[in-house]
C-alpha cells in the first residue's frame, strides 16, 4: 500500500486540532462562568456560590492544562507537516501566534496561580480580579487564533512576491473580512458549551437526589445562560452564513448539498444525502420541500446555487462539509428546543421536577463540544483544497517528510492523546461522582494582605506564646 504524505499530514493535523479545540472551548466557557459565580458570591456572600466556584475551578484547571499541552504541539506540526505553509505565510501568521503567547498565555499563566491557590492569601476582591484576568486571557487567546485562522479563510492586507507573503497592511491582516463575525460565533459556542456542561451536571445531581441545592442553582443558571446564548448564536450564525457565502461560496454550496448551478424552485432543504463527488450528483437526497427556499433565500420560490458553480478541481468534499454543518446546526436546533422547554417549565415552576427534562439536560451535556467540532470541520474542510484560500493549495504546503515518519508520529499522537483524554475524563467523572462537597476548600481571607502573607512559622509561634499555661 502506498501512503500519501499529503493525506497523512492532513489527517494528523485534523486529529490533533480536533482534540485540542475541545479543551480551549471548555476553558473559555468555564472561565467566564467562574467570573459570574465569584461575582455573585462577592455580592450575595452565599456559601453556595463559593461551593459552585470551587467545584468547577478544579475541572477548569484540568481542562486548561490539557489545552496548553496539546496547543503547543500544533505549533511544531506546522514544521513537521506543513513547512511550505510556514515558509510562505510566516510573515503574516508568525507575529499573530507570537502575540497570542505574549498577550494571552502570559496573562493567563500570571494569574492562574492566584486563581487556583490564592483566595486565602490575597483576599476575595483581588482574587476576583485574578479570575477576571484569566478569563480575559482566554478571550484574547481566542481572538488571536481566530484572527490567524480567519486570515487563512479570507486573506487580506498582503501581496505575494516570489512565493512569499509580504504584509502591506497589518490592520487588514488582523481585522480581516470574516474575523469580526467568526470570533463572536466561536466565543458564543464556548459559552454555550459551558452552559450545557454546568446544567447537565446539575441535572444529574437532581436525578440522583444528591446535592440538590447545588443542582438547582446550576440548572437554573445553566439553562438561563443557554436560553440567551442560543438566541444570540442563531443571529450571529445567520450573519456569518451570509459573509461566508460572499467570500467562500463553494463552502456554503457544499454545506447545503446542492450540485446544480441553480436548484429547482421552490428548493427543498436536505437533511440527508449520499453525494457522488465524481459524477457531481446526489445518489440519495432526503429533505423537506420548499423549506430550502424559505430558509436559505427567505422567499417561497427562491433558488439555491449549487457546487457546480465552482470548478471541480477547486471544490471541497461535499460529504464532509455537509455533515459537519448538519452536526453543528442540528445540535443548535435541539439546543433551541431545550431553551424553549426550560422557559416553559420555569414559568410552570417545574424546572427542577420534570425528570424528562433533567434527563434531556444530562444527554445534552457534551452537545456544545460536539457542535463546536461540527462547526470546525465545516470551516476547515469547506476551505479545501486551499490552506490559504485562493493563494496556496494544501497539497503544495506539505513538508517534504517521508510518509512513514508522518504515520509513526500520527500513531504516537493517537496513543498519547488517548492517555490525556482518559486522564481528563477520569478526573472529571471522579469529581462529579464525589460531589461539590469534596472540592478542595480554601480558607476565608482575613481581608488583610499583610496578615495573609505572614509566614506560617511566625503565626504558629505567636499562637504558642499566647496560649494559656505557657
Amino acid at each position: 500500500m502506498t501512503l500519501d504524505p499529503s493525506v497523512l499530514a492532513r489527517v494528523q493535523f485534523a486529529f490533533t486540532v480536533s482534540f485540542h479545540i475541545i479543551f480551549p472551548t471548555i476553558s473559555i466557557g468555564l472561565a467566564a462562568f467562574l467570573v459570574v459565580i465569584e461575582g455573585l458570591w462577592l455580592k450575595t456572600k452565599q456559601p453556595l456560590y463559593l461551593e459552585i466556584y470551587r467545584f468547577w475551578l478544579g475541572i477548569f484547571a484540568m481542562g486548561f492544562g490539557v489545552g496548553v499541552v496539546t496547543g503547543i504541539v500544533l505549533s511544531f506540526e506546522f514544521g513537521l507537516g506543513f513547512a511550505k505553509f510556514g515558509q510562505m505565510a510566516g510573515p503574516a501568521i508568525g507575529p499573530m501566534i507570537a502575540l497570542e503567547v505574549l498577550t494571552s498565555f502570559f496573562l493567563e499563566a500570571g494569574f492562574l496561580g492566584i486563581m487556583l491557590f490564592g483566595l486565602h492569601r490575597v483576599g476575595p476582591k483581588l482574587h476576583f480580579v485574578a479570575t477576571c484576568m484569566v478569563s480575559f486571557g482566554t478571550l484574547m487567546s481566542a481572538s488571536w487564533i481566530l484572527s490567524a485562522n480567519s486570515w487563512m479563510q479570507t486573506p487580506d492586507g498582503i501581496t505575494v512576491e516570489n512565493g512569499h507573503v509580504i504584509v502591506t497592511d497589518w490592520w487588514k491582516v488582523v481585522v480581516n473580512p470574516t474575523w469580526l463575525y467568526r470570533l463572536p460565533h466561536m466565543l458564543t459556542a464556548a459559552f454555550l458549551t459551558a452552559s450545557f456542561l454546568v446544567a447537565g451536571v446539575g441535572a444529574w445531581y437532581l436525578l440522583k437526589g444528591r446535592h440538590e441545592a447545588f443542582g438547582r442553582r446550576t440548572v437554573s443558571l445553566g439553562t438561563a445562560f443557554a436560553t440567551i446564548l442560543i438566541a444570540v448564536q442563531v443571529f450571529i450564525g445567520d450573519i456569518l452564513y451570509g459573509k461566508m457565502l460572499e467570500y467562500q461560496p463553494s463552502k456554503m454550496q457544499a454545506a447545503e448539498g446542492f450540485w446544480e448551478q441553480q436548484s429547482e424552485s421552490p428548493a427543498p432543504y436536505y437533511w440527508f444525502i449520499i453525494p457522488d463527488q465524481a459524477n457531481q450528483v446526489n445518489r440519495v437526497a432526503i429533505g423537506t420541500p420548499i423549506l430550502g427556499s424559505i430558509w436559505l433565500t427567505h422567499s417561497l420560490t427562491g433558488r439555491v446555487a449549487g457546487l457546480k458553480n465552482t470548478p471541480q478541481d477547486r471544490q471541497p468534499n461535499m460529504a464532509m462539509v455537509f455533515y459537519g454543518f448538519r452536526l453543528m446546526y442540528g445540535l443548535a436546533i435541539v439546543m433551541f428546543g431545550v431553551a424553549i422547554s426550560s422557559l416553559w417549565l420555569r414559568w410552570q415552576r417545574r424546572l427542577f421536577e420534570a425528570r424528562w427534562f433533567l434527563w434531556l439536560l444530562v444527554i445534552m451535556t457534551p452537545s456544545g463540544v460536539l457542535a463546536t467540532l461540527g462547526g470546525w470541520y465545516l470551516a476547515e474542510t469547506g476551505r479545501q483544497p486551499w490552506v490559504i484560500y485562493g493563494i496556496l493549495r494544501t497539497v503544495d504546503a506539505v513538508s517534504p517528510v517521508p510518509a512513514n515518519v508522518l504515520l509513526s508520529t500520527l500513531i504516537a499522537f493517537v496513543c498519547v492523546y488517548a492517555l490525556f483524554m482518559t486522564a481528563f475524563l477520569t478526573f472529571t467523572f471522579r469529581m462529579i461522582r464525589r460531589g461539590p462537597e469534596a472540592a478542595p476548600a480554601q480558607a476565608e481571607a482575613s481581608g488583610s494582605l499583610k496578615h495573609a502573607l505572614k509566614p506560617a512559622v511566625m503565626s504558629n509561634a505567636a499562637s504558642h506564646s499566647s496560649s494559656p499555661g505557657e
